[in-house]
């Protein structure tokens, strides 16, 4: 069992017990400061932030913890901290509207993964992403399979911006499902059409003996392609 003295230090350590007023105190302060800071900081809702913008929140994070529950970190150096912070972001800011290479710098520029239902390998692998993770992505756009879609494009704030094929235009392309996906085939299964299942290239099953090795991605795996239209 913990003594009395050994539960306050757990609770409280050396601080009396009045310094939780003065954390009240510290931590309405801070946090009207967060207000007014991200307020001035623009109107991008969390998904849009750029990677210099969380760069900025994870800055600000820090300078707003401390003071709130530390008593010897003055809150009016971390109100300074503030107006660097948030200055240097506005100067930051306009520079880039106004300087293409800064803002390229800055922000980084989109990335296309997909064209004409293909994942452009080099580009794909320069996302970061893996393939269960973007085909998840896609999945949630009711996307079945990769000729479906005719552009993937990842945005600068990670978002994905994602255009369709009408129809009447949807192509054979590789099921993007977990199921299909592993249900490999182990010859050319009598396939009208067959797809990579590491880029999604296509191509004819029907006269296929043995399986090829894609020519795309140096792989040998394929599943039969899919060319279902798209549903919702």
């Amino acid at each position: 069992m913990f003594e009395a003295s050994e539960l306050r230090k757990i609770f409280m350590h050396d601080h009396p017990f009045g310094f939780l007023l003065e954390v009240v105190l510290r931590t309405v302060i801070m946090f009207m400061v967060i207000l007014i800071a991200l307020r001035a900081s623009g109107r991008r809702g969390i998904k849009q932030l750029s990677i210099f913008e969380l760069v900025l929140i994870i800055g600000l994070g820090s300078a707003a913890g401390d003071p709130m529950f530390y008593d010897d970190v003055g809150i009016l150096p971390a109100f300074v901290v503030f107006l660097v912070v948030i200055s240097l972001y506005i100067t930051v800011t306009r520079l880039s509207d106004r300087f293409v290479k800064i803002e390229k710098l800055l922000e980084g520029k989109p990335l296309y993964v997909i064209r004409d239902g293909k994942l452009l390998m080099d580009a794909f692998r320069d996302s970061g992403l893996s393939q269960d993770e973007f085909f998840a992505e896609l999945r949630l756009r009711n996307v079945e399979h990769l000729g479906q879609v005719r552009t993937v494009l990842i945005e600068t704030s990670g978002e994905f911006s994602v255009l369709f094929y009408a129809d009447d235009d949807v192509k054979y392309g590789l099921p993007i499902f977990p199921d299909e996906l592993q249900n490999k085939l182990n010859n050319h299964g009598n396939c009208d059409y067959i797809a990579c299942a590491k880029c999604g290239g296509v191509r004819s099953g029907k006269d296929v003996t043995k399986l090829p090795t894609c020519a795309e991605c140096d792989v040998c795996e394929w599943v039969e392609a899919s060319n279902a239209r798209r549903v919702g």
